[in-house]
C-alpha cells in the first residue's frame, strides 16, 4: 500500500470500528431470544443494551396513540372563586347542556346561559371584567393558554418516563395528540399523562359535620326530609350484620331504570338498612369510614346523585382513598375496603409551592420503613403557610390529596417547619416514581380526557418490518445487479461503498438514539438511489476521459474531480430540504429527514472519499492500460 493513501485507510478503518461499536448492541439485541431478554431484564442488564439500540417507531414495533382533550369545564371551575351553592347549580346546568350538545363550544353555552339567567359571572371570576362577554372572552383565552401549557407538561413527563422520540402535538384549539412507540405498559403511561398532579393539603371535617352530612345523604336515599334523621345517624363501631341487596333495590329503581354498568349488588348492614340505607353501606375502620370494595359502585352512585350534591353543605368535599386496603373482619376473613374522607372544599395549601419531589423507600427509623414514599420540598412561601397551617390545627387530621384521591390523612402532632412533608400510602415504587415525575413536571392546568385511544400491537409492526426490509433488500439487489453488470469491476467498488453508506447511516441512528420508522426506511432506500446516482456520474466522467485517450490514472483523477461539483450541486438542495424537515417536522416526517440528511452526508464519505481511495490505490503506481468500467 502506498504511503500517500495510508492516512485515508486509517480514517476508513476508524470509521468502520466506530460503526461496529455503535451497531453491536442493536445486532446483539435483535438476535437475542425473548427468554434471554427476560433473563437479562430480571438481572438489570437489559436496560444498558436497550439504551444503545436503534429504536423502532410506532409503525414498526407497536405502541400507543392517544388523542387528548383539555377539560375546559373543569378548567373554568378551577379558575372560579367565591363558589356558592347558586354557582354550583348554575355550572351544573351549563355542564348538562354541554354534555348534551357536544357539537357546540363550551364557552358559547356558558355565555348564552349566563345572559339568559342574568347570572353575573363577575362575582365568581374577579379581575376579568364586569360584563359576561368580556369574562367569557378572558376564559376562552385562558383555555387556549392551558392547552399550550398542557402540551409542554405532557412532553416533560413523557421525556422523564423514558420514551424515545415521542410525538406530541396540538390539534385544533383543545386537543393534543400523543404517540408513544414501544410502550410496554399502556395503562401506566396513560395514567402518567392523564394525571393532573393536583397536590392539595386539606383539613378533614370534624366528626359532627361528617355525621350531619351522612344523615342528609341517608334522607335523600330514603326520600324523606333530612331533618327527620339528622340527630339519629351515626356510623357505629360494632360488628355489622351483612346482607346482599341489589343496587336497584337500594335506589328504588326498576330494572329498566337501572344502570347496567358496574356491580349489580351491594353489601349492607341489615340492622340499619331500613332506617339509614346509605349508612348501611359503610363500615368502621378505626377512626375512618370504610366502604367494602363491593360497595364502591353503589356508594359512588349515591355521591354523584345531583340531589345528594344539593343537600350537602357547599364547603364540604367527599374523597376516596387512593387504593383499597385489605383488613381482617370479625369473622376472620380478609376483605378489601376503601376509605371515605369528608374534607374542606378549599385546600389550605396546593402543589404550586412544591420545588422538588423524590421517590424513595422509607428509612429504618420511621413508620414507613421499606414502603415507597415521595419526599416533597416546598418554597419559602409554602413553608410559611405549611408551618402556620399545621401550627393552628394541632390534633386535627390533614389529608394529602393527589388528583382528588387521599394518599394519607395523618393527625397533626406538632407544627411542621422547614417546608418538607412526605406522601405515603403508595402501592409500589413505580407509582412513587410516577408521582415524582408529575410533581417535577408540574400540574396540568385542567384534566385531559381521552377522546381516542389506539394500542398498536407488535405483530403489525413485525409485518411492517418484514415488508420494509424486503423492499429495501430487493431494491438494493436490483441496483447492485445493474451497476455490476454495467460497470463490471468498478461496479463492485460502488456496491461496497453502498453497503458502507447504509452501515454508517444506521450507526449514526444508534448514536443519536433515533427511532427508525417506515418513512425512515423509505429515506434509507432513497439514500441508496442517490448514492448510485453519484457513482454513475463519477464512472461516466471516467469513461469520457478514457474515450479521449487519457491514461487510466489520469482518467480516474479527472473523473472524480469533474464529478464532485455536479454531485455537490445535486445533493446540496436535498440536504437543505432534509434540514428544514428535521427542524420543523414531527414524528415520521422527522424520522425520514434524519435518515435522508445523514444518508447524503455519507454519500460524500463512502461514494466519493472511500470509492476514490480504492480506485486510485488500484491505478496509482501501476501502468494499467485498461480499467474494468
Amino acid at each position: 500500500m502506498q504511503k500517500k493513501f495510508m492516512l485515508n485507510y486509517v480514517i476508513i478503518g476508524v470509521l468502520l470500528v466506530w460503526a461496529a461499536w455503535q451497531l453491536i448492541p442493536t445486532l446483539r439485541y435483535e438476535m437475542m431470544s425473548e427468554e434471554r431478554k427476560e433473563e437479562l431484564r430480571m438481572q438489570g442488564d437489559l436496560e444498558p443494551i436497550q439504551e444503545r439500540i436503534i429504536r423502532r417507531g410506532l409503525d414498526l414495533q407497536g405502541g400507543m396513540h392517544l388523542v387528548l382533550e383539555v377539560n375546559v369545564s373543569q378548567l373554568t371551575q378551577n379558575i372560579a372563586q367565591n363558589k356558592s351553592q347558586s354557582y354550583y347549580q348554575f355550572m351544573n346546568q351549563v355542564e348538562e347542556q354541554f354534555t348534551g350538545q357536544t357539537d357546540r363550544d363550551y364557552f358559547d353555552i356558558l355565555e348564552e346561559m349566563a345572559n339568559t339567567q342574568n347570572f353575573r359571572l363577575a362575582r365568581h371570576f374577579p379581575g376579568r371584567g364586569d360584563e359576561n362577554p368580556q369574562i367569557v372572552a378572558s376564559l376562552r383565552k385562558e383555555a387556549t393558554d392551558a392547552v399550550i401549557r398542557a402540551e409542554e407538561i405532557i412532553r416533560n413527563r413523557v421525556d422523564q418516563f423514558g420514551v424515545s422520540e415521542p410525538t406530541i402535538q396540538r390539534q385544533g384549539d383543545r386537543r393534543i395528540i400523543v404517540e408513544l412507540a414501544g410502550v410496554t405498559d399502556p395503562e401506566r403511561a396513560t395514567n402518567l399523562i392523564q394525571s393532573t398532579a393536583q397536590l392539595e393539603f386539606v383539613l378533614l371535617k370534624d366528626p359532627e359535620v361528617v355525621q350531619d352530612a351522612i344523615s342528609r345523604i341517608d334522607a335523600v336515599v330514603k326520600k324523606v326530609d333530612p331533618g327527620t334523621l339528622k340527630d339519629t345517624t351515626t356510623v357505629e363501631d360494632r360488628v355489622s350484620q351483612d346482607k346482599e341487596v341489589s343496587v336497584e333495590e337500594l335506589f328504588g329503581l326498576t330494572e329498566d331504570q337501572a344502570d347496567t354498568e358496574g356491580d349489580s349488588t351491594a353489601l349492607v348492614d341489615e340492622t340499619i338498612f331500613e332506617d339509614r340505607p346509605f349508612s348501611a353501606l359503610l363500615r368502621n375502620l378505626g377512626n375512618d369510614i370504610g366502604v367494602p370494595a363491593e360497595n364502591y359502585y353503589a356508594v359512588n352512585q349515591v355521591l354523584q346523585n345531583p340531589e345528594v350534591q344539593r343537600v350537602l353543605p357547599a364547603d364540604i368535599r367527599i374523597l376516596w382513598s387512593n387504593a383499597p386496603e385489605t383488613f381482617t373482619t370479625q369473622d376472620g376473613t380478609q376483605k378489601e375496603f376503601y376509605r371515605l374522607y369528608f374534607v374542606n372544599r378549599d385546600a389550605g395549601l396546593t402543589g404550586e409551592v412544591v420545588t422538588d419531589a423524590k421517590a424513595t423507600l422509607g428509612g429504618m427509623d420511621g413508620s414507613n420503613m421499606g414502603q415507597p414514599i415521595v419526599n416533597v420540598s416546598m418554597n419559602s412561601e409554602g413553608a410559611k403557610t405549611w408551618s402556620r397551617m399545621t401550627g393552628a390545627n394541632v390534633g386535627k387530621r390533614i389529608a394529602i390529596v393527589l388528583d382528588d384521591k387521599v394518599q394519607i390523612a395523618p393527625v397533626i402532632r406538632d407544627r411542621i417547619t422547614g417546608g418538607r412533608t412526605v406522601i405515603e400510602g403508595l402501592t409500589n415504587i413505580e407509582e412513587a416514581k410516577d408521582i415524582e415525575i408529575c410533581l417535577k413536571a408540574g400540574a396540568l392546568p385542567a384534566p385531559v380526557d381521552i377522546i381516542e385511544k389506539r394500542t398498536i400491537g407488535p405483530s403489525l409492526g413485525a409485518d411492517s418490518i418484514r415488508k420494509g426490509t424486503m423492499s429495501a433488500l430487493i431494491g438494493l439487489l436490483l441496483v447492485v445487479l445493474f451497476i455490476v453488470v454495467y460497470y463490471r469491476a468498478s461496479g463492485i467498488v460502488a456496491f461496497v461503498t453502498l453497503v458502507l453508506n447504509i452501515i454508517f447511516v444506521l450507526s449514526v441512528l444508534a448514536l443519536l438514539r433515533a427511532t427508525l420508522t417506515l418513512p425512515g426506511i423509505a429515506g434509507l432506500v432513497l439514500t441508496v438511489g442517490m448514492a448510485v446516482d453519484a457513482n454513475v456520474l463519477i464512472f461516466e466522467r471516467i469513461r469520457e476521459e478514457l474515450r479521449k485517450g487519457k491514461t487510466v490514472k489520469a482518467s480516474v483523477d479527472n473523473g472524480y474531480s469533474r464529478a464532485i461539483i455536479t454531485i455537490l450541486d445535486a445533493n446540496l438542495t436535498t440536504l437543505i430540504a432534509a434540514l428544514v424537515l428535521w427542524q420543523f417536522g414531527t414524528g415520521p416526517i422527522r424520522g425520514f429527514a434524519v435518515v435522508l440528511f445523514w444518508g447524503i452526508i455519507f454519500n460524500f464519505v463512502s461514494g466519493y472519499f472511500i470509492s476514490k481511495t480504492i480506485l486510485t490505490t488500484v491505478t496509482h503506481g501501476r501502468t494499467l492500460k485498461k480499467l474494468s468500467i
